[in-house]
């Protein structure tokens, strides 16, 4: 864990946006996390979230968001969970502009994230408040970043009424445990990494990326307000 943290920590070495650092940290996750008994990828597939307001996202990124809430109106303040990086077993899970419906995830309102079982486990185990996520209110960014950096566990995906997609991708990708790690950045927008196993992950185990979080947060928190998106990004091939 202790050479996971550093590496981790010195992904924005030469990187020139978030989302590079991201598309880094995803990559090395994803490779590096290995089942001794395969010599395989532990991960089925690795994804970087960071919520991001929808208007300063770009035209595709709004238009993904747009599609999401079926003609709904999106104001500009409004958080979407936005994302960044990705990498996978398939290929089409190694460019986040391949995504079908993870794009931009807009978080309109706190009983659109509580029909969203995924999101809102994700945020209420990060020991936040819905509203501290979606809102931007000053005084409710100030205390969320106070929070301790925590994690997203699930130990047993199968039949998890947290993981959707159950027949479409946790069956037949044989995802065992789901695990997430992340928090608040400054600005007060959440970032989160999510793993899907396809190994099991003791509760021991996932207690470790509580304290990796915060060396995540410090690899992407100089590009928290500028040059979050790569320009003219090219999706990352795989090996």
């Amino acid at each position: 864990m202790n050479h996971c943290a550093i590496k981790l920590r010195n992904m924005e070495e030469r990187s020139h946006s978030m989302e590079e650092t991201a598309n880094r940290i995803v990559r090395y996750l994803y490779e590096n996390l290995v089942d001794p008994r395969t010599g395989e990828s532990a991960c089925t597939l690795v994804r970087f979230f960071k919520t991001h307001p929808y208007g300063d996202l770009s035209p595709d990124l709004q238009e993904a968001a747009q599609a999401i809430l079926k003609g709904r109106s999106v104001m500009r303040a409004t958080k979407c969970l936005t994302l960044l990086a990705t990498a996978g077993d398939e290929p089409y899970w190694n460019d986040r502009q391949e995504s079908t419906g993870h794009q931009a995830i807009p978080l309109i309102d706190e009983d659109f994230v509580y029909r969203a079982p995924m999101i809102l486990q994700l945020i209420q185990q990060f020991g936040l408040e819905v509203s501290a996520v979606i809102d931007t209110a000053p005084t409710l960014i100030t205390k969320a970043s106070n929070k301790a950096f925590n994690v997203f566990y699930v130990a047993d995906a199968v039949g998890s009424p947290h993981i959707p997609a159950q027949m479409q991708f946790v069956l037949p990708y044989k995802v065992q445990s789901v695990l997430g790690f992340g928090g608040m950045l400054p600005s007060g927008n959440l970032f989160a990494v999510i793993l899907f196993s396809k190994v099991s992950i003791p509760l021991s185990t996932a207690n470790h990326f509580k304290w990796i979080s915060a060396y995540v947060r410090i690899a992407i928190e100089n590009f928290d307000r500028t040059n979050v998106f790569a320009p003219n990004a090219q999706p990352l091939q795989m090996r």
